[in-house]
């Protein structure tokens, strides 16, 4: 498939987004129950929902640069019957508009106590609006990765690890901007996220290695016989004849060589794994903070690689059929 940026950073952003909230909410769940200090409600919880909400709508806007028509967006989430897309669509705004909630009861000290545990442990708005963004969040993960998981016919992406890899680097790449952003804001809590993005990183490296692994074993179902239609034994295409240059040759195959593939890939496994996972550790026991910023930077660098290496991996069945270019 041609990888499309729009679509790429679409993907990461948000992911970084969903992940960064689920650390932010982890942290105040912690506290919550005397596991972590407390944090100031406006400058740590308000602003880093604040970065949430700007991460978000920096990848909505990235997505729109993928549409023909787009002020015929809307139509996108008409089918949310049946469509991933659709799906995905409707949870990335109300994951959003529950976002600006949460940044709002933090940011305005507004945190009326709804329910009390029998153990004095009181839950208010922003304890309830986490838990509905905790929700989100993991939905719109899952609905973004089935958006390519349910193409029976792309078996690269066919696979329950694709919705599992979304779901570890989002968390990862998250996890370790929270890392990097309490370097400034609350220092205490650097090394719990540090840590926690250690621990997914290292998950998201198994998870990823295991769907390379699987991808490399696969043999294509389809044949050139049956791309065509034609059951003789033996076919050749020497030319794509005046279909070459089509909408099909441009927007199903990458153009570019096996060997860049390779590279992109080994590149993408030292950026989001092996390039962080050292400088997280820097983080934690070196006492060097700015290896946690450094960890991220370098982290999304490498996702960008990995989500161009998601798409261009795939090999769509109607390769078959324009051999000759792709």
């Amino acid at each position: 498939m041609k990888p499309a940026f729009s679509v790429i950073f679409l993907t990461t952003l948000i992911g970084a987004a969903q992940g960064l909230f689920l650390a932010l909410f982890t942290a105040q769940s912690y506290a919550l129950f005397g596991l972590l200090p407390n944090q100031d409600s406006r400058s740590f919880y308000a602003l880093g929902t604040l970065l949430v909400f700007i991460i978000s709508a920096l990848g909505l806007a990235s997505s729109f640069l993928h549409l023909g028509r787009p002020e015929r967006a809307w139509r996108s989430a008409a089918m949310w019957r049946t469509s991933w897309l659709s799906r995905e669509v409707i949870v990335l705004p109300v994951f959003m508009g529950v976002m600006l909630l949460y940044g709002l009861a933090h940011y305005t000290g507004w945190s009326p106590v709804l329910v009390t545990l029998p153990d004095g442990v009181e839950i208010d708005v922003s304890v309830v609006l986490g838990v509905i963004g905790t929700v989100l969040a993991f939905a719109l993960f899952i609905a973004t990765g089935m958006v390519y998981s349910c193409m029976r016919f792309m078996q690269e992406w066919h696979s329950p690890l694709t919705v599992i890899n979304y779901i570890m680097l989002g968390g990862a790449s998250g996890f370790t901007l929270a890392a990097a952003f309490a370097t400034s804001q609350a220092p205490e809590l650097a090394g719990f996220f540090a840590g926690w993005a250690l621990i997914i990183t290292l998950l998201a490296f198994a998870s990823r290695g295991a769907s390379l692994i699987r991808n490399s074993r696969l043999r294509p179902k389809s044949t050139l016989q049956t791309a065509i239609g034609i059951k003789h034994p033996r076919i050749v295409q020497r030319s794509a004849g005046f279909l070459g240059g089509s909408f099909n040759t441009r927007e199903f195959f990458h153009g570019s060589s096996l060997s860049t593939l390779r590279s992109v890939k080994w590149v993408f496994l030292g950026t989001v794994f092996l390039a962080p996972v050292l400088l997280l550790m820097a983080g934690l026991w070196m006492d060097f903070p700015g290896a946690l910023a450094l960890a991220f930077a370098v982290q999304y660098l490498g996702l960008l690689a990995e989500r161009w290496f998601f798409f261009a991996q795939v090999n769509h069945p109607q390769n078959l059929y324009y051999e000759a270019i792709s």
